[in-house]
């Protein structure tokens, strides 16, 4: 390659969106790294520093684009900053994603917290890569692409049932097909489309049902008898990034230590 790739990560601030950013820079990509908490008033701005050195340590660029990805309304501003810093985007790696702030029984779901959940994990990164993928195709056409790919990070969640977060689940069915529609309309142009589906992976998301699943894993619900780690997934981002499965448009990696096994 004639110079670095690059890619941008949404959610990168920290658990899952973290570990993608550095095992992409690892692995030779700038990275342009979104968080919706790297522009909230007050917040210590430390991890967002340590991102950019820990990026930095690699050799690669670093840009900390700050935004919500819910906010349609930014997606240019953020795809302009990137174009401004590398001239070019490479990989888009839709990994920004809430959960309720309130789990309830799916006959008490709350539409503000539906929406809030759609918004961001499902219509956001549906718009964003719909942005995306027109730079994409227009570097294609100018011979600039270099192993185009958009990524969407999901969740076992997008076919194991969680009444008590349905918006969650059906968030994640909707990022599952999205993936699929985006793979099928850019094949031909080899922009590739992958979906990474992680299972009970240990993230600040996670923790505060950390005593519930550290019985269930205990007791087998995950076949491996661990919980996954953010650096678990980020390998597999890294692997669809480079190539590893370039004749497989449209797969979905399930990382989720065997919980695709069906057991009786």
């Amino acid at each position: 390659m004639d110079r670095r790739p690059a890619a941008l990560v949404t959610g990168a601030g920290r658990g899952i969106g973290r570990a993608i950013a550095l095992d992409l820079a690892r692995n030779g990509y700038d990275i342009a790294a979104n968080d919706i908490t790297f522009e909230e008033p007050g917040r210590p701005a430390a991890h967002q520093a340590e991102l950019d050195q820990s990026v930095r340590g690699f050799g690669a660029g670093f840009l900390a684009v700050p935004g919500d990805i819910a906010d349609l309304g930014g997606h240019e501003s953020l795809l302009e900053a990137v174009r401004k810093r590398f001239g070019r985007l490479d990989l888009l790696v839709n990994n920004a994603g809430v959960a309720p702030l309130e789990r309830r029984d799916i006959l008490d779901t709350d539409p503000g917290s539906f929406d809030r959940v759609m918004n961001v994990n499902a219509r956001g990164a549906f718009f964003l890569t719909q942005r995306a993928a027109r730079w994409m195709l227009e570097q294609a056409r100018d011979g600039r692409a270099q192993g185009p790919a958009v990524i969407f990070i999901s969740s076992i969640s997008a076919e194991v049932s969680s009444p008590s977060r349905a918006e969650y689940c059906l968030s994640k069915a909707a990022a599952s097909a999205a993936a699929r529609l985006f793979a099928d309309r850019l094949a031909a142009a080899g922009i590739h489309v992958y979906e990474v589906r992680p299972g009970i992976i240990q993230t600040d998301m996670t923790a505060g049902v950390r005593d519930k699943y550290d019985r269930l894993i205990s007791e087998g619900l995950v076949p491996q008898r661990r919980w996954g780690r953010p650096e678990d997934v980020a390998r597999a981002v890294t692997a669809l990034a480079r190539g590893d499965f370039a004749f497989s448009t449209g797969l979905c990696l399930e990382v989720s230590g065997g919980m695709n096994i069906r057991r009786l």
